[in-house]
C-alpha cells in the first residue's frame, strides 16, 4: 500500500492538532469509521476517495433521513410512468408512444460566488452530463438565480459572470434556454444561488443506468482530459459555509483550484459522440464525472454492480504534470464520462470516440472481486469495498428545532402596513412595483440566452413555463416550470414549499400540458443550525404531501447545504421544477394577448386579502412577517384539468398564472406581451388594492374568445370553478386600463418594466 495518513488517537496528539483528515472536511468520528471499515490507516488515495464521498454534498448525510418521505409518500400509482428516480442520475419518466423525458435540477452555488463565470457555466455542464448518463440527447435548460441586492456593489460582479456563463455554455451547446427565474434578496449576498436544470429526451429501449456488471468488461474514461481543477470542490467548497471575511479579494480567492473550468465545445461534441455510442449498443452502464470526479465514477459504478472493478490510475490522461493519485481521484475537471463495455465492443467504442475526435482510454475492468482496486504504477493505493465509499457514508440525524424567532416572524403581519387608497396612490403603487427589481422585466438576461436554438421552442420569453417539440411527425412536446419562495418559506417552510409546486404546477397547467412529475433543488443554510434542520423537515414534508395530493412523483434532485456566510443564513429556498407533457404544441396556450379579436378577461379563482410575504410588502415596506396565502392543492389540481381541458377544446386564447405581484403584473405582462391594450373591471364594491396586487394562489387569468366565452363558464360552473368576468382585451387601444381608478400606456408601462436592470447591470 502507498503512504498512510495517521489519525487523531491518543498516540497521534491532541485533537486540536491540524490533521489531514479535517482539512479535507473530515470530522474525527468520521475518520474513526474509514479505519473500521478498513481495518487500517487509509491511503492519501483512499482519505481523498472518502472525504469527497461522504461531503455533505455527495453523500446527503444530514438530509438522507428527511428525504425517505418522499419515497414514504410516493405511491404505485404515482411511480407508474417512472422509469428511473431517486439514486440515478437523473428522473426519468414514460411519456408514452416510446418516449421518454429526463430531467433534473442541481445546484453550483458556492463556485458560481467564488468565480461566477466558470461555477455558472460548469453547473449547466454538470446538469447537462447527468442527462446525457440517462441515455438522452439533451433538448433544453433552464435556471433558477439567486443574487444579492440588486443595487449591491458585490451583486454587479456576480450577475455579470453567472448571466454569461449561464449563456456561454448553453449557447455554445445549442441548447435553448426556455425559462426560469432571477430573484434579489439581501440574503443571497454573500451566497447567490444557481441551479440549473436539464431536460432530455429519449426512447424508451434507450435508457441507461450507472452499473459496472460482468467480470472482464472494460472500463473506458472518455472526454477531456484530467486536470487539477475542480479538487476539494464538494468536499471543501460546497460543504462548508463562507466565512464572515470572506469576499472576492478575501479568502474566497484562496478557493478558486476548487473552482472546475469547463470546455462547452468538448462537451457538445462528447453528446454526439454518446449518442451514437448508444445507438450502436456499445454500453453497458456509463457515469458522468462531476462532483468527486473519478472517487465518484468508479465507486459508484462499482458498488451498483455485481462484482468489484480494478483501475489502472496512470492510465488516465492527465493535462498536469506531478499529479498525484489522490489529486486524480479527485479532479473535478469537466466533459469527462466513464462507460462500461464488453471486450468485443472496446475496439468499436474507440472507434466511434476517434471518429468525433474524442479521447478514450481503457483504464481498468471489471472483476469478480467484491472490492474496488486502484493501482498507480504496480502499486495498489486504493482497496476498499465499494459500497463503504459510494452508498454506506455517515447519516445523522441532526438536531431539529422550530427556532425561538419563528412565533415573531409569524406574527409581524403585514395589517398594519399603510395601503394605498386614491387612484393616484394605486397607480403610483402599480408602476413602482412593476419597476422594482422583484418584478421588473428580466429581458436584460434572458436575451443573452439563445432560446430557440434547434428550432424545437414553442414558448419561451414571456411564458409561464417553457415548451419544447420532441416529435415533429406527432407534435408532442414537454412543457418545463421551475419556482421557489423564499419569503414564503421563510414564513411557513412547510406551506412556503407547497406553494411553489402549486405554482410550477399551475405554470405547466396554463400554458396547456398536463403536469407529470417534479424534481427539486433544495437550497438551504447549514444543517448545523437546528433552525435550519426545522426548516429543511417542514419543507421536504411540504413537497412531498404536496406532491402525494397532486398525484404526480419526485422523480429526483439535489440538496445544497451550508449556504449561509458567517451566521447568517440565505432564505430557505426550495426549488421546485414541473414536467408537464402535451400531445400536440399546436395548441400550446400563449401569455400574449391580442391573438383573437374582443377577448374577455376571466379570472379564475377566488381573490382574498393575502398580502404577508408579498411583493407589496417588500417594495412598499421592507417588510417581511405574517402567514403566507393559503394553499388548496385540490383546487389547484381541478385548475390544471380545465386548463389543460380548455386548450385541448380551444376555449381560451391565452392564459397567465397569478402569483408575485398580482393581477395587475398578470395583466400587463400579458399586454405587452401581445401588444395590446385592454380594460380591467374590478367587481363592484371590490377593493381595488385587493384585487389587483393581492398573491392569493390557485388563480390564473384567461383571454376567451368571444364564440367561447360561454362553452368555457357552463364548464367553469360545472366542475364548481370560481370565476369573474374581469374586463376585455381592446386591440385598438394602446393602454391598460384599471376602470374608474387609473390608465398607463403600454409604452409607459413598457419603459417602467424593462428599464430596471440595463440601469443596475448595462
Amino acid at each position: 500500500m502507498s503512504a498512510q495518513v495517521d489519525t487523531v488517537s491518543a498516540a497521534a496528539g491532541s485533537p486540536d492538532q491540524p490533521q489531514p483528515f479535517r482539512e479535507l472536511g473530515l470530522k474525527d468520528d468520521e475518520y474513526a469509521r474509514i479505519k473500521e471499515i478498513l481495518g487500517r490507516r487509509p491511503t492519501d488515495a483512499e482519505l481523498a476517495m472518502y472525504s469527497v464521498m461522504w461531503s455533505e454534498h455527495c453523500s446527503y448525510k444530514s438530509s438522507k433521513v428527511h428525504l425517505r418521505y418522499f419515497g414514504e409518500t410516493t405511491t404505485d400509482e404515482m411511480r407508474a410512468s417512472m422509469l428511473a428516480g431517486i439514486g440515478e442520475n437523473a428522473g426519468v419518466v414514460d411519456i408514452g408512444d416510446g418516449w421518454a423525458v429526463t430531467f433534473k435540477v442541481e445546484s453550483h452555488n458556492h463556485p458560481s460566488y467564488v468565480e461566477p463565470y466558470q461555477g455558472a457555466a460548469t453547473g449547466v455542464g454538470g446538469i447537462v452530463r447527468d442527462i446525457m448518463a440517462m441515455g438522452a440527447r439533451p433538448i433544453a435548460v433552464m435556471d433558477q438565480l439567486r443574487f444579492g441586492p440588486a443595487d449591491a456593489s458585490d451583486t454587479r460582479r456576480v450577475v455579470d459572470g453567472v448571466v454569461r456563463g449561464v449563456g456561454g455554455y448553453g449557447n455554445s451547446l445549442g441548447l435553448p434556454n426556455v425559462g426560469g427565474e432571477t430573484v434579489f434578496d439581501a440574503s443571497y449576498a454573500g451566497n447567490p444561488l444557481v441551479n440549473a436544470l436539464c431536460a432530455g429526451v429519449l426512447r424508451t429501449e434507450d435508457l441507461h443506468l450507472a452499473f459496472a456488471s460482468g467480470a472482464g468488461n472494460k472500463i473506458i474514461l472518455f472526454g477531456a482530459r484530467t486536470g487539477l481543477d475542480g479538487i476539494g470542490g464538494v468536499s471543501v467548497l460546497a460543504s462548508e459555509t463562507f466565512d464572515d471575511s470572506d469576499g472576492n479579494s478575501g479568502p474566497n480567492r484562496k478557493k478558486l483550484p476548487s473552482v472546475q473550468v469547463g470546455d462547452p465545445f468538448t462537451e457538445k461534441v462528447l453528446i454526439e459522440c454518446c449518442l451514437e455510442l448508444y445507438h450502436a449498443g456499445l454500453v453497458v452502464g456509463i457515469q458522468d464525472l462531476g462532483g468527486a470526479g473519478l472517487s465518484c465514477a468508479t465507486s459508484e459504478l462499482a458498488a451498483a454492480g455485481d462484482g468489484g472493478m480494478h483501475i489502472d490510475l496512470e492510465k488516465v490522461p492527465m493535462r498536469a504534470e506531478g499529479m498525484t493519485p489522490a489529486e486524480v481521484l479527485s479532479s473535478e475537471s469537466q466533459e469527462r464520462m466513464c462507460a462500461v463495455v464488453t471486450p468485443d465492443n472496446v475496439d468499436a467504442f474507440l472507434a466511434v470516440c476517434k471518429k468525433w475526435d474524442v479521447l478514450a482510454t481503457v483504464i481498468g475492468e471489471v472483476t469478480d472481486g467484491d472490492h474496488l482496486v486502484i493501482t498507480w504504477d504496480g502499486e495498489t493505493v486504493v482497496d476498499v469495498p465499494p459500497r463503504t465509499v459510494a452508498h454506506e457514508g455517515p447519516v445523522y440525524e441532526r438536531p431539529v428545532a422550530r427556532p425561538d424567532w419563528q412565533d415573531g416572524v409569524t406574527s409581524s403581519t403585514t395589517a398594519s402596513l399603510k395601503r394605498p387608497e386614491t387612484s393616484d396612490e394605486l397607480r403610483a403603487t402599480a408602476l413602482e412595483l412593476l419597476a422594482s427589481p422583484a418584478l421588473c422585466s428580466r429581458k436584460f438576461i434572458t436575451e443573452q440566452y439563445d432560446r430557440y436554438v434547434r428550432g424545437n421552442t414553442v414558448l419561451a420569453e414571456a411564458a409561464d413555463s417553457g415548451m419544447v417539440r420532441i416529435d415533429e411527425a406527432s407534435g408532442r412536446g414537454i412543457a418545463l416550470a421551475t419556482d421557489a419562495s423564499g419569503r414564503y418559506t421563510y414564513l411557513d417552510p412547510y406551506r412556503g414549499a407547497q406553494l411553489a409546486l402549486a405554482e410550477a404546477y399551475r405554470n405547466v397547467a396554463v400554458s396547456g400540458a398536463s403536469p407529470k412529475a417534479v424534481t427539486n433543488c433544495l437550497n438551504f443554510g447549514s444543517p448545523e443550525d437546528p433552525a435550519v434542520m426545522w426548516q429543511f423537515q417542514q419543507a421536504v414534508r411540504g413537497l412531498a404531501d404536496g406532491c402525494a395530493e397532486l398525484g404526480i412523483p419526485v422523480t429526483g434532485g439535489n440538496v445544497s447545504f451550508y449556504n449561509q456566510t458567517g451566521s447568517t443564513a440565505i432564505l430557505p429556498t426550495p426549488v421546485v421544477g414541473v414536467l408537464g407533457i402535451i400531445d400536440d404544441v399546436h395548441r400550446r396556450v400563449p401569455t400574449g394577448f391580442g391573438t383573437e379579436p374582443g377577448e374577455t378577461l376571466i379570472l379564475l379563482g377566488e381573490t382574498r386579502d393575502e398580502f404577508d410575504g408579498s411583493i407589496w410588502s417588500q417594495v412598499a415596506h421592507d417588510h417581511l412577517g405574517g402567514v403566507p396565502p393559503r394553499v388548496d392543492l385540490a383546487h389547484e389540481r381541478l385548475l390544471a384539468e380545465i386548463m389543460v381541458a380548455a386548450s385541448r377544446d380551444g376555449l381560451v386564447s391565452a392564459a397567465h398564472d397569478l402569483s408575485e405581484g398580482g393581477l395587475f403584473q398578470a395583466v400587463v405582462e400579458s399586454a405587452l406581451a401581445g401588444e395590446t391594450g385592454c380594460r380591467i373591471l374590478l367587481p363592484d364594491g371590490a377593493d381595488p388594492f385587493v384585487w389587483l396586487f393581492s398573491e392569493s394562489a390557485g388563480r390564473a387569468v384567461v383571454a376567451v374568445p368571444r364564440t367561447e366565452e360561454s362553452r368555457l363558464c357552463s364548464m367553469l360552473d360545472a366542475r364548481g370553478m370560481p370565476w369573474t368576468r374581469i374586463g376585455v382585451v381592446d386591440q385598438g387601444s394602446d393602454s391598460v386600463t384599471v376602470q374608474d381608478q387609473f390608465e398607463v400606456t403600454l409604452a409607459d408601462l413598457r419603459a417602467t418594466h424593462e428599464g430596471t436592470l440595463p440601469k443596475l447591470f448595462g
